[in-house]
C-alpha cells in the first residue's frame, strides 16, 4: 500500500513540476517530458505491469487537463511503459545508460505518436518541421533532465523496494 502511495505521489509531483516550473523554463515552448521519464523508469524499474499502470495514470494526468481526445496520452504512455517492461531483467540500477537510452527511444516513440495522431490525422504532412522544431529540441531537454530526475527515481524506488 505504501509503495502505491509513494508512486501515485511521485507521478503527481512530476506532472505538477512540468505543468508549472518546467512550463516556465520552456525553451522556445519546448520543455521537458517529465511523465516519460517517470513511466519509463518504472517500467524498467518494476516491470510492465507497473509500467503499464503508472503509464496510464501519467497519461490519464495529461489527458485530463491538456489533451484534446481523452484517452490518447493514455494509451500511448501505456505502451510506452508496458514496452519498457521487457528490460526489466537486464535493468542495474547503478548504470545510467540503459536508463537513458530507453527513455530517449520513449520519447522518440511518443513524439511520434503525436505527430502521427496530431499531425497525419488533420493531414499535415510537415514531418521535417516536426521532428527538428518539436521532437529532438523536447528529446535533448528530457535527456538532460533524466540525469537528475533518474538518480531521484531509482532513490525512491531503492528504498520502498528495501522495505519490502
Amino acid at each position: 500500500m505504501k509503495r502505491k502511495i509513494v508512486t501515485i505521489l511521485l507521478i503527481l509531483i512530476c506532472f505538477l513540476l512540468q505543468s508549472t516550473v518546467f512550463k516556465t523554463l520552456a525553451i522556445a515552448s519546448i520543455s521537458p517530458n517529465l511523465m516519460i521519464i517517470v513511466t519509463s523508469a518504472f517500467g524498467f524499474m518494476r516491470g510492465k505491469k507497473e509500467g503499464l499502470w503508472v503509464g496510464f495514470v501519467c497519461g490519464l494526468l495529461e489527458d485530463i487537463f491538456y489533451g484534446r481526445l481523452l484517452g490518447m496520452h493514455a494509451m500511448i504512455y501505456m505502451y510506452i511503459g508496458y514496452a519498457n517492461g521487457y528490460f526489466n531483467h537486464i535493468f542495474y540500477g547503478e548504470d545510467i545508460k540503459l536508463p537513458i537510452s530507453l527513455i530517449a527511444v520513449s520519447e522518440l516513440v511518443y513524439g511520434f505518436g503525436m505527430y502521427v495522431i496530431m499531425f497525419v490525422m488533420r493531414s499535415r504532412f510537415a514531418f521535417t518541421y516536426y521532428v527538428t522544431r518539436i521532437i529532438l529540441p523536447e528529446l535533448l531537454y528530457t535527456i538532460i533532465i533524466t540525469l537528475v530526475f533518474y538518480r531521484m527515481i531509482y532513490a525512491v524506488n531503492h528504498k520502498l523496494e528495501d522495505q519490502t
